[in-house]
Parts: C-alpha cells; structure tokens; sequence
C-alpha cells in the first residue's frame, strides 16, 4: 500500500475556493481503480499543546493507494489535469510526501 501525504497552500484567502474545487474533483478520485482512500484536512481550532498548526491558508490531502502504478495512474489521470489547471492562480506552494510502511 502506498501512502500519501500532500499539503497544500493556497494564496492568502484563497483556501476555501481550492477546497471546494478539490471537493468537486474528488467524486473521479474515489472511482479510480487502487484508490482506497482521499481526503482533505484542516487544523481542529486551538488544539494546542503537541499540534503543529498547518495555518488558515493551508490544508493537507491524505490518501491511500493499492500500489504504486494506481498512485501513478491517478498522477496522470484527466481529471487531476483539469484539477490542476483549476487550482493553478490559487495555489502559493504544495508538498507531496510518498510513503510506504517499512518492511
């Protein structure tokens, strides 16, 4: 199983609207074959004590892949195109941790 961890900023403000484009996107995601899970995350509010607080313009995706050739497949897909052609003027930087349990 292949594990992702992706964060995501968006322009200050502008975290909402990528959500919603990510919520609009992530019906064609849950379809694809090897997707076991897709979901985007924010902050619980004043948490506190051991949280790393992501910040008011930042969500994170995590996910969850049968294999590496569905993480890729997903990669290339139409949908995450357009998806990116979408989110492109809203998003300031992304960071995309691909993971696996060790052996």
């Amino acid at each position: 199983m292949i594990h992702v961890f992706a964060t995501i900023t968006a322009h200050p403000g502008q975290r909402e609207a990528v959500l919603a484009l990510f919520n609009t996107n992530l019906p064609a995601v849950l379809a694809e074959v090897g997707c076991i899970s897709y979901e985007a995350v924010i902050d619980v509010p004043d948490f506190g004590g051991f949280q790393t607080p992501l910040g008011n313009d930042t969500f994170a995706v995590v996910e969850r892949w049968e294999s590496e050739a569905a993480l890729k497949a997903h990669a290339a897909s139409a949908h995450m195109a357009e998806y990116g052609r979408n989110i492109a003027s809203l998003v300031a930087k992304r960071a995309i941790n691909v993971l696996h349990v060790p052996a």
